[in-house]
């Protein structure tokens, strides 16, 4: 598909989107009973599964931290969830990538100095991929780690943007990505506006950048409004359900 496709003559995307618009997004916790904490996401066609297990006794003594717990993050994508049914390897080098990005990105958010000589589990499981992988996991992880009570400063909430054609856009799809579109992935603290990631696909034009992190920001922020409902709803339930 070329460029020219992405973007019709009304401003809309091949989707049907305003560039600032995101896709509907799909959230709930607790979806594991033998995790400590679980999420669900969907980002459009995108569908991730976060759970974390700990704070637990680390695996490998050598690894243990006397201060603080350390993070580990696994992610694995099903073969089944792209059209290319290609197989992976479990040594992927872009899997172990993004578990990297994820990992980076939490551990100045989790209070670890709370769990000393432990270690926190985070498992990601790629069910459908559509574009926007890297945020889908981190939100995705942001709302498993809260449903398992691990202490945070703030949610991380993460968004992609990219320069489609002749404007930027957020939460780009595959067909987007896919087309040699400029793009960049932001995780942020809502509350402080402070950025925890930034992560780049491609080269992007210095006099577009701002606005394709302006835009992205806006995104994180949309999205931090998803995530805290679906919390607050949860917590309401687990409320009522107490109460009878």
């Amino acid at each position: 598909m070329s460029r020219a496709e992405l973007l019709s003559p009304e401003g809309l995307r091949i989707d049907g989107r305003r560039p600032a618009e995101l896709r509907k997004i799909t959230s709930t916790t607790c979806v594991l009973s033998q995790a400590d904490g679980s999420a669900y996401l969907e980002h459009g066609n995108t569908k991730v599964l976060a759970a974390v297990y700990g704070p637990r006794e680390a695996r490998h003594r050598a690894l243990v931290l006397h201060d603080r717990a350390i993070l580990n993050v696994e992610l694995n994508v099903a073969p089944f969830s792209t059209g290319e049914r290609r197989r992976r390897s479990k040594n992927d080098k872009r899997l172990l990538e993004m578990a990297s990005f994820v990992k980076q990105t939490f551990e100045p958010v989790v209070i670890a100095t709370l769990y000393p000589r432990s270690q926190i589990d985070i498992y990601l499981q790629v069910i459908q991929h559509d574009g926007g992988t890297l945020q889908a996991c981190i939100n995705a992880t942001t709302m498993a780690l809260i449903d398992a009570g691990i202490a945070m400063t703030d949610y991380v909430c993460a968004c992609t943007a990219g320069w489609v054609e002749r404007e930027a856009a957020i939460d780009l799809n595959y067909i987007e990505e896919s087309s040699d579109t400029s793009e960049v992935t932001i995780a942020m603290l809502p509350k402080s506006s402070k950025i925890t990631l930034t992560q780049m696909e491609s080269r992007l034009h210095v006099d577009k950048l701002e606005e394709v992190f302006r835009l992205a920001g806006e995104g994180c922020k949309q999205m931090y409004e998803v995530m805290d409902k679906t919390i607050r709803d949860r917590a309401e339930d687990l409320a009522r359900k107490m109460a009878v």
